[in-house]
């Protein structure tokens, strides 16, 4: 069971006006985001095309807020240095993107960011208990990965499996659930037990003048 204080939100600037990214990144910040969630696509692993490293590093400087990156790509370890670089605080690899979960979590820790797994909507979750003690953020996707604005998969069992595993191994990790967040979801999934929640449509679809009022309501919903 997940508090309202202790519920970080990551708003996806999926969802933003790429027009003006940098503004996008400061109104989020200053409207109370905790993390900045930065969705990675290649047009191979989803079937979408989104930031690559110089993007990322250009939006550097409008925050100091954590820059949660989701890479959705493969192969991941050949870009891992990259991301880091451009100022990534968190880089999630999918569980599904390649044969050596455990070698690509091990090269994200090597950059000095924290490491994160993404799991699919029907990747079983017990692959995580083979890699906890790499793992800083667990990542449950309650959408198919590569679109915004998709509805909301119930998979709350497997929220609270991952947070099961991440206890059971005596780690203190996020249990960050993506797709579909509303308001109406949110206590779901928060009463599963995860506690970092990204939204996407929810927070960016009313423009910057109601960023704070959209983040209060899952926050606190």
């Amino acid at each position: 069971m997940t508090d309202t204080q202790n519920t970080l939100i990551a708003p996806s600037i999926l969802s933003s006006d790429f027009s003006k990214l940098g503004e996008e990144v400061k109104a989020i910040d200053d409207a109370g985001a905790d993390y900045i969630h930065i969705d990675v696509m290649d047009g191979h692993f989803v079937p979408n095309l989104t930031f690559g490293p110089p993007v990322i590093k250009s939006i550097r400087p409008h925050t100091k807020k954590i820059f949660d990156v989701h890479l959705m790509i493969a192969p991941v370890d050949p870009y891992i240095q990259a991301y880091a670089d451009a100022g990534a605080d968190i880089i999630t690899a999918h569980i599904e993107a390649g044969p050596h979960i455990h070698r690509t979590l091990q090269a994200i820790k090597a950059t000095g960011a924290k490491a994160g797994i993404s799991f699919n909507p029907a990747t079983p979750i017990d692959g995580l208990k083979h890699v906890i003690d790499l793992v800083d953020l667990v990542l449950i996707m309650t959408v198919n990965p590569g679109f915004g604005g998709q509805s909301f998969i119930p998979l709350m069992d497997k929220i609270t499996a991952a947070r099961d595993i991440a206890k059971a191994a005596g780690k203190q990790i996020d249990i960050q659930v993506d797709g579909g967040v509303t308001p109406q979801t949110a206590p779901l999934v928060k009463q599963a037990g995860a506690n970092v929640l990204v939204a996407g449509t929810a927070i960016f679809k009313d423009g910057p003048e109601h960023y704070a009022r959209n983040i209060t309501n899952i926050r606190n919903a």
